[in-house]
């Protein structure tokens, strides 16, 4: 071995050892270990949740006079339905472990694997531009309101703060439905495309899917940005108050560098906090709208799977929901680690 090689292999092993001794990577991985015990305790709780209502999916099954006694047996015995909820689980739970499967869905005869890869990109797509929105929305005008508190402007913006908080999802949805039925066929309401989807270039696919998304954006972000502002105009007044604000006016530094170099900065940390929160909240939300705007996402397929009883695919639509919440906190602890260096990511356990 040359000399340059040894040196690039010593280069090599130094630097993977500073990674898996870094702050940041131990961290994670200690994240990752309380993520696997949550969704652990969740899974079974919920199994056990499901368990608990009267009948399965085969009992909707004894109504059809098509169905004999051994038939609906058969397909019980077939789908391990027969067996108690911990013989049930524990047989999911090792499937899922050994070969990554999270079991049959019995209304769609297809994998629940399958069907997942199919509705959580929608349902991330609907999340991640209502949350673009939302921000971009919220903190402009939670700043606007900051600065002209108590003048008619933050009054005006906190009056829509509280009408937005106030409406009830699926107030908000039907409202948008509304005015969609009047502005008819300016906004498309039905599925995530159009008829011709298919025929178009692939710009006009973006847009054909980005016509599609406004609405069902809309409802999503109302309630997320009226909450999001109020909370922008506190923290930002609070740092407001601060002695080094004062100092840095006293100086005679440019008002806009003091509440957006200074002030801001500091104001920004607990809304970062709120990101993985907001991103939960999103996903929750989305069922109402999906369900409203014929939205393919999972928010729509774990309604129709509670209400089918297909065990197997509920379990895995309320697994990646969790999956995807602890995602969003996750990420959202390493941005507050970059926005603020003076952070130690082990207190915010």
């Amino acid at each position: 071995m040359t000399s340059t090689a040894k040196i690039s292999l010593a280069t090599g092993w130094d630097w993977l050892i500073r990674l898996v001794t870094s702050e940041t990577f131990i961290y994670v991985m200690k994240r990752l270990l309380q993520a696997l015990l949550t969704l652990f305790l969740a899974s079974a709780l919920s199994f056990l949740v499901m368990q608990l209502a009267p009948g399965d999916f085969v009992t909707q099954l004894e109504a059809d006079p098509k169905k004999s006694r051994d038939q609906i047996k058969a397909l019980r015995e077939f789908w391990g339905l027969n067996k108690s909820w911990v013989e049930q689980f524990w047989l999911w739970l090792w499937n899922i472990v050994s070969k990554g499967d999270f079991g049959p869905s019995f209304s769609y005869k297809r994998s629940v694997v399958s069907l997942l890869w199919e509705r959580v990109p929608a349902t991330l797509l609907l999340a991640i531009a209502s949350l673009i929105v939302t921000w971009a929305i919220a903190i402009p005008l939670g700043i606007i309101a900051a600065i002209k508190q108590n003048r008619w402007a933050d009054r005006v913006l906190q009056v829509i703060s509280y009408a937005g908080q106030g409406f009830p999802s699926f107030i908000t949805v039907l409202v948008l439905l509304f005015f969609a039925q009047i502005t008819s066929p300016l906004f498309p309401v039905g599925g995530m495309t159009s008829i011709n989807h298919s025929e178009l270039n692939w710009f006009g696919k973006i847009v054909d899917v980005g016509w599609h998304m406004i609405l069902p954006t809309i409802a999503l972000s109302i309630t997320s940005f009226a909450g999001l502002q109020r909370i922008t105009r506190g923290e930002l007044l609070d740092v407001l108050r601060q002695d080094y604000i004062q100092t840095a006016r006293a100086k005679g530094l440019p008002e806009n560098r003091v509440i957006y170099v200074h002030a801001l900065r500091n104001a920004i940390n607990p809304l970062i906090t709120l990101l993985g929160f907001e991103l939960a909240s999103l996903l929750s939300g989305a069922f109402i709208a999906e369900q409203f705007f014929n939205w393919p996402g999972l928010g729509r397929l774990t309604l129709q799977a509670v209400m089918s009883q297909d065990l197997y695919l509920v379990m895995a639509s309320l697994v990646m929901s969790a999956v995807l919440l602890i995602i969003g906190n996750l990420i959202a602890d390493l941005m507050l680690k970059v926005a603020d260096p003076r952070i130690r990511l082990e207190n915010l356990n």
